[in-house]
């Protein structure tokens, strides 16, 4: 592996780990042993290490939302969606738990930011028409925006909002998953009886697995 890709790597999981603000370039180069300059010669600073890790994350997000096409089972749809949002959330964890403080520190970032959750919304309007025309949900078309907007405020902000709601709170997968357990709560008055059907067994899974 590159060092470039090592220290990216490296940055992800301390940041995680301890919380991107705790975590300097020295902890990121010891992390790997390598010397700080090494480091210094592939990102000038840790903003253009975040910077970096955003670009994977964008890119790994657009692909994940992005509507599939061919004939699936409604419920294996529902399930790669479902996966796609937890793994986004654990992999990216600190970015999702700290995403006003990181926004706000660097323009150029929060511009990337918007451009790119423009296209995941467009790609989002899109799958839910899917699942409209697969007869699992009854959304019209006039709802579906909104619809689209609070799944997604839930998404982006379920860390933080949990973060603020204890003094004591850990990010771990058990809270990643009440947050999708909240999105299908949404979703489920939308629901056609096929579709709750279908929510409901991916609701049990999801319990099933921190139960």
């Amino acid at each position: 592996m590159k060092t470039r890709d090592k220290i990216v790597l490296a940055a992800l999981e301390l940041f995680n780990t301890h919380g991107e603000r705790n975590i300097t370039t020295n902890h990121i180069a010891a992390h790997i042993d390598i010397s700080p300059g090494n480091l210094y010669y592939h990102f000038r600073n840790k903003q253009e290490i975040v910077r970096e890790i955003f670009s994977l994350y964008s890119n790994e997000l657009l692909e994940r939302f992005t509507p599939i096409q061919g004939q699936q089972e409604s419920l294996v749809l529902l399930k790669h969606y479902l996966d796609s949002i937890f793994t986004l959330m654990w992999k990216y964890r600190f970015f999702y738990a700290n995403l006003p403080e990181i926004l706000q520190r660097d323009d150029h970032l929060h511009e990337d930011y918007i451009q790119v959750q423009e296209k995941l919304q467009g790609n989002l309007i899109n799958i839910m028409r899917a699942f409209v025309e697969l007869e699992l949900l009854d959304v019209k078309e006039d709802e579906m925006k909104s619809l689209v907007t609070t799944l997604h405020l839930i998404a982006s902000s379920w860390l933080g909002y949990q973060s603020a709601m204890s003094q004591k709170t850990q990010v771990t997968e058990q809270v990643i998953y009440q947050g999708m357990l909240q999105m299908i709560a949404v979703v489920k008055p939308k629901a056609t009886e096929q579709g709750l059907e279908q929510l409901q067994l991916l609701e049990d899974g999801v319990k099933a697995i921190h139960a």
